[in-house]
Order: structure tokens, then C-alpha cells, then sequence
């Protein structure tokens, strides 16, 4: 080959030498144009430089990549945005149990709405696999304010904890999970436990029965006995609900009072 050659290489491909490569791969992976997995990197040769003779690499986009994939790509990225956002929003409203700002709530349901848009289960009821588990409430639109929170003792008396879900999609069953804590009792730990069955009205609506609650330990029973109906008239979840939005991580849902609810995956089982 003619020394004028090697000077001069033909240009048949973008050249990157080693010590270009990885930061054109960071660049690239930080711009998320493409996923990373669809980026191939190929040896092309030796060639002269003015500082030596060094290896030239190829790097160019799979010839498997879709529209497509990078479209999903970038809804995973706006839904993950989304939540990040929402979060933030939650922070501090202790589930929204106690009411939040006209502001904060229009925030939150703006956010909603926007991650809804994306759902990835548009028809949640036919797969049920992604709802079945253990689940978190990190906020729901039902509040507990004026003379009912005085009458249930939340103001100075009863602390509550989590609210759990445990969703049973083979026995069509549902058992939500109030956990609190009584002052007067030492700081005694209980918790209200409500069992519902479900069945599927539409591809995105479940019908829920209300089937039966309690309260243990029993002395914490006999605390709300008074109020025991303005506690089930709360938290009764009879009646349908939509499922909004669900992925691996989050499920929204809409119920017939207008409630929202936002929960958080603890297991699939």
C-alpha cells in the first residue's frame, strides 16, 4: 500500500479509536436514543496516524431496532419521570388520609392522569398476574377530617400505620389491612381487617362485595365498637373500581365514590 494511502485511509465508516469509544458510548447511553443492547461495536482494522499505528472500531445502531422500541424506550422513560414526580408530591401528606391543599390535590391528580395516559395494562382484568400480591397505599383521595377523625380518636389517640392490600386473584379475594397503634393501651398495636371478593366487569372494572372485618386484639375492638359502622363507612370498599394504571411496581384505581388510590407493590404473592 502506497504511503499516501496510509496517510489518507478511505472514509467507508465512522472511526473511532479506543480512547474515543467509551466516551461516545456514555454520550450515547445518556442521550437514550437507543437502548444500549442495540448498539454494535466492531473491529475494522489497523491504521496509520500521526501518533502511531492505532485500532479502528465501528459503532452503529442494530439493524434490529424498531421504531417502535425506541418509542417504548421512551414512554418507560416519561412513566418513570412521572412517578419520580409523584412521589415528590406525596411527600409529607401521610397518605392524604388527614386532606391535602385544593393545590396539592390538583397537582396529584394532574400527575395521575398523565402516568394513566401511559398505562402498559390497558386491559388490567385480563391480566390479573400483575395485580395479584401484597400491596402499599401511599395515597388515596378518602380523608378522615372534623368530627369523624375526633369520634375515631386520630387526633391525639390512635396512630395509624400502614395500609396494606393482599390480592388473592386465584380465590377471587381481596383483604385490606389498617394497621395502628392505641396510646391509652401502652402503645398497643392492632389492626382493622376487611375481606371483599371480587369479579371482573370489564377490562378494566372489578365489582367488589364486601364480605366481612374485625378488629384485633379484641380490647381494641371494644374501643370502636361505638363507632365501629363510621369506621366501615370509610373504608367499605363495596362497590367497582377501575384499575387506571398498573405495572410492575404501581396500581392505580378509580372507585364509584370518585376515590383515587395510588399503591405501591410490596410481592407478587
Amino acid at each position: 500500500m502506497a504511503t499516501h494511502d496510509l496517510l489518507n485511509p478511505p472514509i467507508q465508516a465512522f472511526h473511532l479509536v479506543p480512547s474515543e469509544l467509551n466516551k461516545i458510548t456514555k454520550k450515547i447511553n445518556s442521550q437514550r436514543s437507543l437502548p444500549a443492547a442495540h448498539l454494535r461495536i466492531k473491529f475494522c482494522g489497523i491504521w496509520y496516524y500521526p501518533s502511531g499505528l492505532k485500532s479502528i472500531y465501528t459503532i452503529k445502531a442494530s439493524e434490529g431496532v424498531s421504531a417502535g422500541s425506541v418509542s417504548n424506550v421512551k414512554e418507560d422513560e416519561s412513566a418513570a419521570q412521572i412517578k419520580t414526580s409523584l412521589f415528590q408530591a406525596l411527600q409529607g401528606l401521610n397518605r392524604g388520609i388527614f386532606g391535602a391543599t385544593s393545590s396539592k390535590k390538583s397537582e396529584i391528580e394532574s400527575l395521575v392522569k398523565e402516568l394513566e395516559s401511559q398505562n402498559p395494562t390497558p386491559d388490567p382484568t385480563q391480566n390479573l398476574d400483575k395485580v395479584n400480591g401484597s400491596w402499599k397505599l401511599i395515597y388515596s383521595t378518602i380523608s378522615v377530617l372534623g368530627s369523624k377523625r375526633t369520634k375515631l380518636g386520630l387526633r391525639d389517640f390512635i396512630t395509624l400505620g400502614d395500609f396494606l392490600q393482599i390480592i388473592n386473584v386465584s380465590e377471587a379475594k381481596a383483604v385490606n389491612i389498617i394497621k395502628f397503634s392505641a396510646r391509652g393501651f401502652g402503645m398497643l398495636n392492632g389492626q382493622l381487617t376487611i375481606e371483599a371478593s371480587f369479579k371482573i366487569a370489564s377490562k378494566s372494572r372489578v365489582d367488589i362485595k364486601y364480605e366481612s372485618s374485625a378488629i384485633t386484639p379484641d380490647q381494641l375492638m371494644n374501643l370502636f365498637q361505638k363507632n365501629y359502622d363510621l369506621l366501615l363507612s370509610i373504608f367499605n370498599p363495596e362497590g367497582w373500581l377501575d384499575i387506571s394504571y398498573v405495572d410492575e411496581t404501581m396500581r392505580i384505581g378509580r372507585d364509584d365514590k370518585g376515590n383515587i388510590f395510588i399503591l405501591e407493590r410490596l410481592s407478587t404473592q
